[in-house]
């Protein structure tokens, strides 16, 4: 055995050192796109400001000459928003991350025409998601809100936060995770009051992780998290006016479960998003203490798209707002309302989706969709009315664009199947000003090294639903060979893996060893219409499973695949479909590696698991059958387990039960833990367990 891992070794050497690179030339950098990062717009749409050297400049957009420096550095900062009509910056510094999203740090005040910076609030420790509005200074620390006038006099405070109790004006474990949001409180736009969201999670249970850090004793960090069916945090919404103290909670409705957003509208209306428990009704509402009253609604008899801060748009007459949904007519499209009128009009419609609204200005919409193929992006404008359609850039790979104020200029980030990312600046027309960054020194390296691109193709499942699909092929290809195939996928709901574009990842160091990559978007993924998505629905992993298994048969049946040598990876959910289908596709995949796993759906949370496969008391079945916790006796092929010890997202405990399942059916696997690493292996195993996964398919594929 050691004879023979030796030569494996130098095999591979060999074959790395002949076709150009390993995982140590991706782990540091070598193909890396460049881009242009941190342009913000300033008002007038003619200027933006970015960070360079420590210091905030001011660029005009036509030639991207420097026009002036509003922050001459001092203080080390990670982020800046301009305030107050511009004529101040808030920066933030020595920011610790808490969860995903969620951190605490130090905060300045840079007063622009002075040149004067002022730390906010230095007496209040551990601050989070601080705005300033009006002449006041609003945060949260410690589960509790804060707010200040700008010279340090305390207007408001919250008293009754506490840890894994109550919380107020930032947002739970869950909310954070799945609802993308932390700050829970508005101040109204005269700043005279401060609406926020409390959390009352004193009956949500804990889940209990251990922290080993080198110590002799592990530490326990324990925090709530409600798993499917359990109990969530019991939420308020709360306004107080800051000129009396008094504190007065609005009526939320009787079936809301969640309050995913809060704000105030224009005309100074205090609005918030609720949705019931299943997710599958969805209302704006205008707050008020004695009757809400709601001014949008939406159903669906499976579930509401994730609501977000792009779900609805207030237009500055106070009046009128855009949302975008997909179950009116089945594909992802905006529409127009008004508080006094209710609905006006449809602005986009067609069987293509807008997936990003990128600038409104007074009388048109800028939206990026993909009308010309589910792979592609592209650039358009629409009027309000939704009539005097213009395409600004057409549909050829994947764009992605940054518009000015106003959309007189806008980035464009261009990228396709061969092509690294390319930045240009435009007139908001479309005309081109100038390339920002082409990445021709990694063009020419794609080319000097013969590096393999995507090859995309369509097939029909069993049913006859086409799916799409590429394949990246050793440089050498020689269709009269048989190959080895590496699946990766990620699956789950509403996502998008096969694009027109470019990238290089672990699993290119398999194609330069002679493996062919595939990947392919199933039943269940994203950008194809409502349907296409929410087939899955209350079966979270049958159907998807089915159709990587049914990918990997058809595989087998080209002349150039080796159908004994068919593996499948994946991460997170795609872990969860790497697992089910070595198991129930033992037949077909030789190998399988599955990084930080979902096994049952239960261990998962309420806000995910729920919207798409129902409450587990009401669909038992719907979170079992997929539970490859309960197939574990059918494994045949290799399989890799891995999993960080501190993972708050996926619990360890989802590889645990795995484990306990694959050994009572006497099955043998490979397991990788990694030490008080998190969802992504970070800190500290991000490349190792990458470098692992490539070595454990050159030796088990």
């Amino acid at each position: 055995m050691k004879r023979y891992l030796t030569l494996l070794a130098a095999a591979v050497m060999v074959a790395t050192d002949m076709f150009g690179f390993d995982y140590n030339d991706i782990a540091r950098g070598k193909f890396s796109s460049r881009s242009v990062y941190g342009v913000r717009s300033m008002a007038d749409g003619l200027h933006y400001t970015s960070s360079k050297g420590g210091k905030v400049i001011k660029y005009a957009y036509v030639d991207g000459s420097e026009v002036d420096t509003l922050y001459r550095g001092g203080v080390a900062f990670s982020s800046y928003q301009l305030l107050e009509g511009e004529s101040k910056i808030l920066l933030e510094s020595d920011a610790k991350y808490i969860y995903r999203r969620s951190h605490t740090a130090r905060y300045w005040l840079h007063d622009i025409a002075s040149g004067v910076t002022t730390e906010l609030i230095p007496e209040v420790e551990g601050k989070r998601d601080l705005s300033i509005a009006g002449g006041r200074v609003a945060f949260a620390s410690e589960n509790n809100l804060y707010v200040y006038t700008l010279d340090g006099k305390q207007l408001f405070k919250t008293t009754d936060g506490e840890f894994n109790k109550i919380i107020n004006g930032t947002t739970d474990w869950v909310y954070e995770e799945e609802f993308g949001f932390t700050k829970a409180y508005a101040l109204s736009p005269d700043a005279g009051k401060v609406a926020w969201i409390r959390f009352d999670e004193s009956h949500v249970k804990e889940y209990h992780m251990n922290r080993f850090d080198g110590e002799l004793y592990p530490t326990v960090y324990s925090f709530k998290y409600p798993k499917a069916g359990e109990r969530n945090s019991v939420v308020e919404l709360m306004v107080a006016d800051l000129a009396t103290g008094e504190v007065v909670r609005m009526d939320k409705g009787a079936d809301t479960e969640y309050i995913a957003r809060l704000g105030w509208t224009p005309s100074g209306e205090l609005y918030f998003f609720r949705l019931n428990r299943l997710q599958n009704h969805f209302e704006v509402v205008l707050a008020d203490a004695d009757k809400s009253r709601v001014v949008y609604t939406e159903t669906s008899p499976r579930y509401v798209d994730r609501v977000d801060d792009g779900t609805v748009r207030w237009l500055p007459d106070g009046d009128r707002f855009i949302v975008q949904n997909e179950t009116a007519a089945g594909y992802s499209h905006l529409y127009l309302y008004s508080l006094s009128k209710g609905f006006l009009n449809a602005i986009t419609e067609g069987e293509w989706e807008v997936t990003a609204v990128n600038a409104i200005t007074k009388d048109r919409i800028y939206y990026t969709s993909t009308e010309g193929s589910p792979l592609t992006r592209g650039f358009y404008s629409v009027k309000l009315n939704g009539k005097g359609k213009k395409t600004i850039l057409e549909p050829k790979g994947m764009l992605s664009v940054a518009a000015g104020a106003g959309a007189k200029y806008f980035l464009s980030y261009y990228t396709d199947a061969k092509t690294p990312n390319i930045v240009t600046l435009h007139k908001g027309s479309g005309e081109v000003i100038r390339v920002l960054e082409d990445n021709a020194a990694l063009r020419q390296m794609i080319v000097d090294e013969k590096i393999p691109t995507k090859e995309f193709f369509t097939f029909e499942n069993p049913v006859g639903v086409t799916l799409n699909g590429y394949f990246k092929k050793p440089v050498d290809f020689d269709p009269n060979k048989k190959y080895p195939v590496l699946m990766t996928q990620y699956s789950g709901p509403g996502s998008q893996q096969v694009t027109n574009s470019w990238s290089v990842g672990w699993e290119d160091v398999l194609v330069q060893n002679g493996y062919v990559v595939a990947c392919v978007d199933g039943r269940g993924t994203g950008y194809r219409g409502e349907e296409f998505k929410k087939c899955t629905y209350r079966n979270l992993g049958k159907l998807e499973v089915e159709d990587q298994i049914s990918a990997a048969r058809y595989f087998g049946t080209l002349p150039w695949v080796d159908s004994s040598r068919i593996g499948i990876y994946g991460w997170s959910f795609g872990g969860f479909m790497a697992l089910n289908c070595i198991l129930k596709g033992a037949d077909v995949f030789k190998m399988a590696i599955a990084v930080a796993p979902v096994t049952s759906w239960r261990y998962y949370d309420t806000i995910y698991t729920e919207v798409y496969n129902g409450l587990p008391q009401d669909n038992a079945e719907g979170y079992d059958d997929p539970s490859p916790i309960n197939h574990a006796d059918k494994l045949k092929g290799k399989l890799l387990i891995c999993h960080g010890s501190a993972d708050d997202n996926v619990h360890p405990q989802n590889a645990i039960e795995m484990v306990r399942a694959l050994g009572k059916a006497g099955k043998l696997f490979d397991m990788m833990y990694y030490p008080d690493a998190n969802h992504s292996m970070v800190p500290g195993f991000g490349h190792a367990v990458r470098q692992k996964m490539v070595d454990y398919t050159l030796t088990n594929l």
